[in-house]
């Protein structure tokens, strides 16, 4: 029987190396969506299709969709890694935790056999601990966070990450790094934190279809698989990624709307309450759900994606998984 000490053998400085690279790796291929997502996203901008025709007239139609890619890269890259570094330093935590352990924030009801090499925590840990690596991650990259969707939009002409910098910090301060950090706190937070909770449990879910024990169970315990085959766990992780990425970005996506037009327009914009009112008065509620489909789609892909990667890395790196022959 696993138990939530287990996992987490390897260092936090792989957990970093494997953030990185699947970060990097799902924000290239994505890139064209994330895109299209903060141009539908911008104030007064038109529709998805009209969206992709304008970008298609530039001399470099194909490139134009990847523009922004290099500051998504390291703001998607550098993020993932912070974040799997402390998410995974705060799951191990509360597993080691006497006193946690005590008032029930580990997952007893797991099998050995499940998909996951990662600690096994209760719904309300995996929803506080997902939520407090990302709010934390955030924080520390917002300023690439704000040059990325702007490099992305048709309302400033960047042409380096430098040159961003340069502009946001003659006409803004230091304060333009962050604007629309509330919003973006208030989105990725319980994002992360509903991501986490629906993943994990969608997982236990999902592994024990795959491989039911039979009952009762038999006399010879060593008879029952207590390595899931990788091609099976790869599967269930971006299944379950999928599913979780969907359900959470559905929930959050207002502040998303929010967070994109503040970033882009902070004159206009001045705070959450603001920029909702503004949103809601002048193009009606559903202003707040734009970009909702594409959002949906890229969330989905690349949190499935970037996770199992990452978990594939991780059992590997602990040496614990195998094939069922």
């Amino acid at each position: 029987m696993s138990n939530g000490g287990q996992a987490g053998k390897s260092s936090s400085a792989f957990h970093f190396v494997a953030g990185l690279g699947s970060g990097v790796l799902s924000a290239v291929l994505l890139q064209p969506v994330d895109l299209l997502k903060t141009r539908v996203q911008q104030s007064g901008h038109g529709s998805l299709l009209s969206t992709i025709r304008e970008i298609s007239k530039s001399s470099t139609s194909i490139l134009s969709f990847w523009r922004g890619t290099l500051p998504s890269a390291l703001r998607t890259g550098f993020g993932s890694a912070i974040y799997f570094t402390s998410l995974n330093a705060l799951r191990q935590n509360v597993a080691r935790s006497n006193l946690l352990a005590s008032i029930s924030v580990l997952d007893k009801t797991l099998v050995s056999n499940h998909s996951s090499s990662l600690p096994k925590l209760s719904n309300l840990a995996n929803l506080t601990t997902g939520a407090m690596a990302r709010a934390s991650a955030g924080f520390m990259l917002m300023p690439m966070t704000v040059i990325k969707v702007r490099y992305e939009s048709n309302l400033f002409a960047y042409n380096s990450i430098a040159g961003a910098s340069r502009d946001i910090l003659g006409t803004e301060g230091l304060r333009g790094f962050f604007a629309g950090f509330g919003a973006t706190a208030i989105r990725d937070a319980p994002y992360a934190g509903l991501y986490v909770l629906f993943y994990e449990q969608l997982k236990k879910y999902l592994s024990t279809l795959s491989h039911s024990v039979p009952l009762p169970l038999p006399n010879d315990l060593s008879s029952i698989p207590v390595v899931m085959k990788t091609s099976t766990s790869a599967s269930i992780n971006f299944g379950s990624g999928i599913l979780a990425a969907g359900l959470a970005t559905a929930i959050t996506n207002p502040f998303d709307a929010i967070k994109t037009r503040i970033q882009l327009e902070p004159k206009k914009y001045h705070n959450i309450l603001h920029a909702a009112k503004l949103m809601v008065g002048g193009e009606g509620v559903k202003s707040l759900f734009d970009g909702l489909g594409l959002r949906m789609g890229r969330k989905a892909v690349s949190s499935a994606l970037a996770w199992t990667v990452y978990e594939e890395l991780i059992r590997r790196a602990e040496g614990r998984w195998g094939e069922v022959v």
